[in-house]
């Protein structure tokens, strides 16, 4: 099962009480389980094992980098390239949690972007993340040594206000039983 996770709903039950995709499944399919996560901030499609068969098998695709995801982000300012790519390792900052930084001691994390327009000073870029790491794109967007500009909406890494514009708009991966490439697309709505 595929979803199209609101913005503000966790991907799996937290302690917060907030409404998860988890719950929403679990009441339609019993045996469902997440097989990735989004940000409770960021919305777009959420792929749901409907059983443990299912959840392995796209457990392993996920593993090997097999799937092919596309995330639409509004940046808050122009950015100079037009395309590239994003290698900056990433770790848990412990004193300030959520929050991930850039160390050499963190995990591999790597991003494909490109550049589709600029909107009234602000960059609208499409993601290919590589890697899946928290707050990659995030990170990637709003660091320095990234693209220097943080996603409008960004409580974390940029001025925050309005919701998080990025949205995981498309996803292709091997059906688990039959065998066959699923594509699927959600547009953003902004």
């Amino acid at each position: 099962v595929a979803i199209n996770k609101p913005a503000g709903m966790l991907s799996v039950r937290g302690k917060s009480g907030v409404r998860s995709a988890e719950e929403w499944a679990t009441e339609r399919y019993p045996e469902a389980m997440i097989v990735h996560r989004l940000d409770q901030s960021t919305s777009g499609i959420l792929v749901i094992a409907k059983n443990k068969t299912a959840h392995e098998a796209l457990q392993k695709q996920f593993i090997s980098r097999s799937v092919k995801k596309s995330y639409v982000a509004l940046l808050e300012g122009v950015i100079a390239s037009v395309e590239g790519e994003i290698r900056l390792p990433l770790k848990l900052d412990y004193e300030h949690r959520p929050r991930q930084m850039v160390a050499a001691d963190g995990r591999a994390a790597h991003t494909i972007f490109k550049v589709e327009g600029v909107e009234n000073g602000r960059t609208r870029v499409r993601f290919y993340p590589i890697t899946g790491r928290t707050h990659q794109l995030r990170v990637h967007a709003a660091h320095t040594a990234g693209l220097g500009t943080p996603i409008v909406g960004d409580d974390i890494y940029g001025t925050g206000g309005e919701r998080l514009m990025l949205h995981a708009e498309t996803i292709e991966f091997q059906h688990p039983t039959s065998g066959e490439i699923v594509s699927l697309c959600c547009k953003a709505e902004f």
